[in-house]
């Protein structure tokens, strides 16, 4: 079989890391990258290969079978939906947007055209995943805590709500995101901000945000988000179940049981490129081990933006299964 032909569609550092890991496939060739900065794309097209486009329609006229989106949350859409109407494989880093309208557009595109996609929530492939679920599957999950403890990363458009999303959306979704894996679905959420932006110019994000979070199974769990450090102190979720304590990071898995205290370690290194590699590998028919396809990362996105609206509104915000969130507001309901 001939080469996967893989265009990438953004140029900065979440790109460059999957360019890094493509070009050490095999069975992939880097054709083009396109940015709105024409010396990043062609940064990169020279050190992994490929050439730079000067748009997406000339990335797209390369005949590509696949193409990645790696844009920041606010640049979502127009990418996706050039991407969609060309019939071309796509994945899409998180989050796959900046608002649930957009993301819930290039989900309705995506079904329609019956679409293979996958989208970069690679905590999805952490070695130690398996084993938690294993341990969960007889004990119900009483209480979920979860934390994205860092700093505010070096780009100018993070600090800000309508080009981020703020760390609720852009960082903590990959805590989100297992805490759906591993405890069900959130039905409601309570969220408070400080009001406070980070010492960063141009900042009106929330430095801090907490979150109280009910299940459809009636367990209960919160949500701790920072940036206010000046490193990435801690990121990852527990989870207590009946006699069951967990500890989940990239790092690897803490269990605490009857049988005492035990550490199960993981190469989030390893999780980076396995996401990937399962997106080739389905591009190519081989196997089937896209864990978030679009639709499914959809539904992680709805949770992280009911997070953010809730401390922006300081409502109560009710999630209800496959449709948008509706906000409580003094006791009545009002569509969202």
């Amino acid at each position: 079989m001939r080469k996967c032909r893989v265009g990438l569609v953004g140029a900065g550092g979440v790109a460059q890391r999957h360019a890094r890991v493509l070009a050490g496939f095999d069975d992939v060739e880097l054709v083009g990258v396109t940015d709105v900065a024409p010396e990043a794309a062609s940064a990169l097209a020279e050190q992994h290969g490929g050439r730079a486009c000067a748009d997406v329609a000339e990335l797209l006229a390369a005949e590509l079978d696949a193409v990645y989106v790696c844009v920041p949350p606010f640049a979502h859409g127009p990418a996706e939906e050039a991407v969609i109407e060309a019939g071309v494989p796509m994945f899409v880093e998180k989050p796959v947007a900046v608002d649930l309208s957009t993301a819930e557009r290039i989900a309705e595109l995506v079904a329609r055209r019956g679409l293979r996609t996958a989208v970069g929530h690679h905590w999805r492939y952490l070695s130690v995943l398996d084993q938690a679920r294993d341990l969960l599957a007889d004990r119900p999950v009483r209480m979920v805590s979860g934390a994205w403890l860092d700093k505010v990363p070096p780009v100018a458009w993070w600090s800000r709500r309508d080009r981020s999303g703020g760390p609720v959306v852009e960082q903590a979704a990959h805590v989100l995101d297992l805490i759906r894996v591993l405890a069900g679905e959130v039905t409601e959420v309570t969220a408070y901000g400080n009001g406070t932006p980070p010492p960063v110019d141009g900042a009106d994000i929330d430095s801090v945000t907490t979150a109280a979070l009910r299940f459809a199974d009636g367990a209960v769990g919160t949500l701790s988000a920072a940036c206010v450090l000046g490193w990435k102190h801690r990121a990852g979720l527990e989870i207590l179940a009946d006699g069951l304590a967990l500890a989940i990071t990239e790092d690897g898995l803490s269990i605490r049981d009857a049988d005492g205290e035990r550490h199960v370690p993981a190469d989030p290194e390893a999780a980076r490129v396995a996401v990937d590699r399962a997106f080739v590998d389905a591009v190519r028919g081989i196997g089937d081990d896209v864990r978030v396809p679009y639709a499914e990362a959809l539904a992680t996105q709805r949770l992280a933006l009911a997070l953010a609206d809730s401390a922006r509104t300081g409502a109560t915000v009710r999630l209800a299964t496959a449709t948008a969130p509706t906000v409580l507001a003094n006791g009545v309901t009002v569509d969202a």
